[in-house]
């Protein structure tokens, strides 16, 4: 079985880290170089970097900011936010990225992502998705949340998968900055119908809720914000309770 990862989230607004619940109330979480150079020190598997105002504010990724990031580390980065055309890509990926995570744009312009896998090859995507339960049903959300879209979850991403994406990272907005654990049955219902590798987000509290969603959400990865940037768990320790629970982590 391959190892899970641990994946340590920078929400960037305005050039610094913050983090909010719902996807609003946000307060100030450090230096986003700060803060990805530790976590590469602590062993996290990957970085993702978000720039959670870019979509809603018709602007590009603060480039120099991902740069500085990346000098900083050696572990895999992903960068978010502002990401429009394939010229973005390319942008990032020189800035030093190695995949990048697209929401807004490919909602609205699906082919996207077949122009991205097409370019650059499917392990460059991540098909980012948020989405809120409503009424029983998983609405996919552009601009960080802001706009509903007709477009469900388990049906996006599937045809995320098909375009060619090569990861999906889906954050639920319901359980967002919550701490009360991950979506475990939307996850599992996620990794039973895709073949590519599924990203949790939103949700994490303690430990226990990474070995709920690797074992009855069936993800291959956990992503988290707060809990890590407050030291409210620390990475290196998660990896110890994950291995004694029996799941395969990367212990550095």
């Amino acid at each position: 079985m391959l190892a899970k990862r641990i994946i340590p989230c920078l929400d960037i607004k305005d050039g610094t880290t913050v983090k909010g619940v719902n996807f609003v109330n946000f307060r100030q979480a450090g230096d986003p170089v700060e803060l990805g150079a530790e976590y590469s020190r602590q062993g996290a598997d990957e970085l993702v970097f978000l720039d959670i105002t870019a979509s809603h504010e018709g602007r590009k990724t603060f480039v120099e900011l991902v740069k500085r990031v990346a000098e900083n580390i050696d572990i895999p980065f992903t960068v978010g936010g502002g990401i429009y055309e394939l010229r973005d890509v390319d942008t990032l990926l020189a800035a030093g990225a190695d995949k990048v995570s697209v929401n807004s744009a490919i909602l609205r312009n699906p082919a996207l992502i077949d122009e991205i896998a097409r370019n650059f090859g499917s392990q460059v995507l991540v098909a980012a998705i948020d989405a809120h339960l409503e009424q029983g049903k998983w609405v996919c959300y552009l601009n960080g949340g802001r706009i509903p879209t007709d477009r469900e979850l388990f049906s996006w991403a599937k045809e995320a998968e098909n375009r060619g994406a090569g990861e999906i990272l889906f954050t639920s907005m319901t359980h967002d900055g919550v701490k009360e654990g991950f979506p475990n049955d939307a996850l599992a219902t996620l990794a039973d119908n895709l073949n590519i590798p599924v990203i949790a987000s939103g949700g994490a509290g303690k430990m226990e809720h990474f070995k709920d969603v690797f074992t009855l959400g069936k993800a291959d990865a956990g992503l988290a914000a707060s809990i890590f940037h407050f030291k409210e768990v620390l990475i290196p320790e998660l990896k110890v309770y994950l291995a004694s629970e029996g799941i395969p982590v990367r212990i550095s």
